[in-house]
C-alpha cells in the first residue's frame, strides 16, 4: 500500500516483529523530501492561554483575541477568519470557554487538561470534518490501553459529553473518548519553541496529529528525519512552498529500495536507558535497533544477577559523558555491520550547537547531485560538508518530536 500521497516514494507494509512500517519503494537521495504532511487536527501545548497563534502557532507580538469567547487569539484577521470556520467553530469555542472556567479540571494536573483540549479538538473535527476524524480512528491506538488513559477518559468523558446536544450525544461515547486518548498519546507530533541556546529543555507550542507522516517507526540512528517551519513566511524559499504547520520528511543519507524508512522520536543523544523507559512508558515497545543492540552491553542492566552476585562477564558501565566519548573513539570497524557506525552518525548528523542536538540532513538535492550543506533540524544550522564551515543562521526551524511525539 502507498501513502496517500501523490506521487509518493512511499509505501506501507508489514514488517515481522515491527508491524506496520515505510519502505522505499525506489532508491532514495540524501536530502530528499520523501513526504509532506499537513495536519488534520492541532491544538495548544497550553490548555487555554498561549503566547502564539491558536491556529497557524506562529509568534507574534500582537494577538487578536476571539470576539466571542476572548480566551483565544489569532494573528490576523486572516488566521482569526479561518479558524471561525474550523478549529474555532462556535461549538469548540463554546466548550472551550466552559472548560476554562471548570474548578475541578482547572485542578488537574496538566497532562489531563491537555487531554481534554485534545478532545474538544478530536469532536469537533467530527462535527465539521467527518472524513479527517475518519482517517483520525483509522490510526494505531484502541480503548485497551493503559490504566492512566482509561482514569483520565473516565474523567473526561462526562465534563465534555455535557457540551454536546442532539443529534451528537450518540456519537460520543466512553469507549470512543478512551480510543481518542490512546490515538493521541501515540501519534501526535510536537511544534516547538523556537530554539534557543539558553534553554536546555525547549516546551512544545502545538500538537498535531499527521496522518501520514505517524506511519514511520522509531530508529534510535534513523536514516530520516522530519522538518517544520512553523515561523517561516510560506512564500520563503527555505518552507520549500509548504504551509506553516506542514511537516516535512527528509532523508539523511542514501538508501536503497526496499530498505524501511525510520525517524527517531527524540534527539539522538540520549543514551540506552533513557531511550528504552521513554519509548516503552509512552509508545509502548522496547527497542531492539542497531544501536540499541550494540549499547546494551555498556548498560548495568544486567551487570547483576538476580541473586545479586556480580555476573562473571564483565559488562562495561557508561554514564552519558563516557557514552559519548566511546562513541567518538570507535572505529567503524569495532561496531556491528550498520551502514553508518555511531561514531559516523554521531559525527557526521548530529548537530554541535549548545543544547540542540538536533539532526543535520542534507538541503534538497538539485537534480542527481546532493547537496553538500547539511541543515539542522532543529536550531536551522547550516554547515558546509566539505570544509566543515559552519553558517549560523536562525531560521526559526522547528526541531524533531518525540512525538510526545
Amino acid at each position: 500500500m502507498s501513502l496517500n500521497t501523490p506521487n509518493s516514494v512511499l509505501k506501507v507494509e508489514q514488517i515481522q516483529g515491527r508491524g506496520r512500517a515505510i519502505i522505499a519503494s525506489q532508491p532514495l537521495k540524501a536530502g530528499q523530501i520523501i513526504l509532506v504532511d499537513s495536519p488534520i487536527l492541532l491544538y495548544p501545548a497550553s490548555p487555554f492561554s498561549s503566547p502564539f497563534c491558536h491556529h497557524c502557532f506562529k509568534s507574534s507580538s500582537s494577538l487578536l483575541s476571539c470576539p466571542n469567547c476572548n480566551y483565544h487569539r489569532f494573528c490576523n484577521s486572516t488566521c482569526l477568519s479561518n479558524a471561525l470556520n474550523s478549529s474555532h467553530s462556535n461549538w469548540i469555542c463554546n466548550a472551550l470557554s466552559q472548560l476554562q472556567r471548570n474548578s475541578l479540571l482547572l485542578q488537574q494536573p496538566l497532562e489531563r487538561q491537555l487531554q481534554a483540549r485534545f478532545l474538544v479538538a478530536a469532536y469537533n473535527l467530527a462535527i465539521n470534518t467527518p472524513s479527517n476524524f475518519q482517517i483520525l480512528l483509522s490510526l494505531q491506538g484502541s480503548e485497551n490501553n493503559d490504566d492512566a488513559t482509561i482514569a483520565s477518559a473516565h474523567f473526561l468523558h462526562p465534563l465534555i459529553s455535557s457540551f454536546f446536544s442532539h443529534p451528537h450525544t450518540e456519537l460520543f461515547t466512553l469507549q470512543l473518548t478512551s480510543s481518542l486518548l490512546a490515538k493521541d498519546k501515540l501519534n501526535a507530533f510536537g511544534l516547538m519553541h523556537p530554539f534557543s541556546e539558553n534553554d536546555e529543555l525547549r516546551s512544545v507550542r502545538a500538537y498535531g496529529i499527521y496522518p501520514n507522516a505517524s506511519f514511520f517507526n522509531h530508529d534510535c540512528l534513523p536514516n530520516a528525519c522530519r522538518f517544520d517551519y512553523v515561523d517561516v513566511n510560506p512564500n520563503d524559499d527555505r518552507a520549500f512552498g509548504c504551509n506553516n504547520t506542514d511537516i516535512i520528511i527528509r532523508m539523511i543519507h542514501d538508501v536503497p529500495q526496499g530498505r524501511e524508512i525510520c525517524l527517531s522520536y527524540f534527539p539522538v543523544n540520549e543514551n540506552y536507558s533513557s531511550r528504552q523507559k521513554r519509548l516503552l512508558e509512552d509508545y509502548g515497545f522496547t527497542c531492539n535497533c542497531d544501536r540499541c543492540n550494540v549499547e546494551s552491553n555498556w548498560s548495568d542492566n544486567e551487570s547483576v544477577e538476580e541473586n545479586g552476585e556480580e555476573d562473571e562477564q564483565e559488562v562495561m558501565v557508561m554514564d552519558d559523558e563516557e557514552e559519548e566519548e566511546q562513541c567518538e573513539n570507535m572505529e567503524p570497524s569495532e561496531t556491528d555491520n550498520n551502514d553508518f557506525p555511531h561514531a559516523y552518525f554521531f559525527l557526521k548528523y548530529m548537530c554541535d550547537r549548545t543544547n540542540c542536538w538536533g539532526t543535520l540532513a542534507p538541503l534538497p538535492p538539485k537534480g542527481n547531485a546532493v547537496s553538500n550543506v547539511m541543515e539542522c533540524n532543529v536550531c536551522g544550522k547550516l554547515k558546509s560538508d566539505d570544509d566543515d564551515f559552519n553558517v549560523d543562521n536562525d531560521k526559526g526551524l522547528e526541531g524533531e518530536v518525540p512525538m510526545e511525539d
